[in-house]
C-alpha cells in the first residue's frame, strides 16, 4: 500500500509582509511532524504566530501520535498515554480507537497545547466534517452507518492512486461487498502488519488478523487510516460501474474491469512493465494495493 502523496508546506512572503504556510503537490516525508511558525511583520515589529501542525491525508493514528510527540517536544509514546484522559468524542463503533477520526487538516499549536488538546481538535473538526445531513445521507443511501462509511474512506484513501480514481475505488469496494466477495486488500493487511508496501506474499494472505481481507468477509473492524475529504465523498458518493478489479499500469494509467480475464492482462502488463524497470513484479497472489486488486476467482 502507498498512501496519497501528501503535500509539503513551504513559506512565502507577501506585498503586505505576511508570511503564508502554502501547500504544494510535492511529497511530505510521512513520520515528519510539520510545525510551521507564522509571521507577521507591520511597521518595525515582528509578532510570532502559533506554529501549526500539519497532519496529511492518509496518516495513521500511530504516525500522528508520534507527530504530536514531537511537536510538543515530548518523550516518545507520551501522546499514546494520554489516549484515556482526552475524552474524545467518538461514535460508540470505535470503542475507544481515534483511528479514522484524526482529521487530516492544519492545526495551531496554541501556547499550552496538550496531546489532549490537539487530540480533541482532531476529533471535533471529524465530526463536523463526517455527522453533517450529506454524509448521513449519502451512507444510509449506501446502506451502511457514519463510521462504515468512514473506514470505506480509509480504505480508498489508502488504495486510490490519484484522487480522480477515488470514486471507482468506492466502487469496486461497494460491488465486492454486494456480491459477497472479500475485499482482498493490501492496505488493510499492511496496517495490521504497521508497513507500507505494494508487494503482498502468499504468507501474508494467511495471517491471523480482524483486518486480513484476505480471510475474513466485509469490513474491518475500523478505518485503517485517518481520510480527507476527497476521500470521503467518493466513500458516501461513488459513481455507477461494475468494477470489481484495478491495477495501476503505470502513473496515470490506472485500469478498472468487471471481467477476471481481461484484469489479467492488466496484472501481466503491469508486471512486465515493473520487470522491465527492475521493481517488484506482483506475487503469486496478487494483491490489492493502490495500484491493483487481487486476481481472485470471479464471483460465482
Amino acid at each position: 500500500m502507498q498512501m496519497n502523496t501528501p503535500r509539503r508546506s513551504t513559506m512565502r512572503l507577501t506585498r503586505r509582509g505576511r508570511f503564508l504556510l502554502v501547500m504544494s503537490g510535492a511529497a511530505l516525508a510521512g513520520t515528519a511532524a510539520v510545525a510551521v511558525p507564522l509571521l507577521t511583520r507591520g511597521s518595525g515589529h515582528v509578532e510570532a504566530k502559533p506554529p501549526m501542525l500539519v497532519i496529511p491525508e492518509g496518516w495513521r493514528a500511530n504516525q500522528i501520535y508520534d507527530a504530536v510527540d514531537r511537536a510538543l517536544a515530548l518523550p516518545p509514546g507520551s501522546t499514546r498515554k494520554s489516549l484515556g484522559k482526552a475524552a474524545l468524542k467518538l461514535p460508540k463503533e470505535a470503542a475507544g480507537n481515534p483511528e479514522g477520526y484524526l482529521f487530516p487538516a492544519t492545526y495551531p499549536i496554541e501556547k499550552g497545547a496538550t496531546p489532549e488538546s490537539l487530540l480533541r481538535f482532531m476529533v471535533d473538526t471529524a465530526n463536523k466534517k463526517f455527522n453533517g445531513a450529506p454524509v448521513a445521507a449519502g451512507a444510509q443511501l449506501n446502506a451502511v452507518n457514519v463510521y462504515q462509511a468512514v473506514t470505506i474512506a480509509s480504505i480508498v484513501q489508502a488504495e486510490a492512486a490519484t484522487k480522480a480514481d477515488m470514486g471507482r475505488v468506492a466502487r469496486v469496494i461497494f460491488n465486492r461487498l454486494q456480491r459477497g466477495m472479500p475485499l482482498q486488500m493490501d492496505s488493510t493487511i499492511n496496517y495490521a502488519l504497521n508497513r507500507n508496501t505494494v508487494h503482498t506474499s502468499l504468507d501474508d494472505t494467511r495471517m491471523e488478523s480482524v483486518y486480513n481481507s484476505y480471510q475474513r468477509m466485509g469490513l474491518p473492524p475500523t478505518p485503517i487510516d485517518n481520510p480527507g475529504e476527497d476521500a470521503m465523498r467518493a466513500a458516501i458518493n461513488p459513481p455507477p460501474g461494475d468494477w470489481l478489479y484495478f491495477v495501476t499500469i503505470r502513473s496515470g494509467d490506472t485500469r478498472f474491469t468487471a471481467d477476471y480475464s481481461e484484469h489479467l492482462r492488466n496484472v501481466a502488463e503491469f508486471n512486465a512493465a515493473h520487470q522491465a524497470s527492475g521493481q517488484p513484479q506482483q506475487s503469486q497472489q496478487p494483491s490489492a494495493s493502490p495500484q491493483r486488486l487481487p486476481a481472485t476467482q470471479p464471483p460465482r
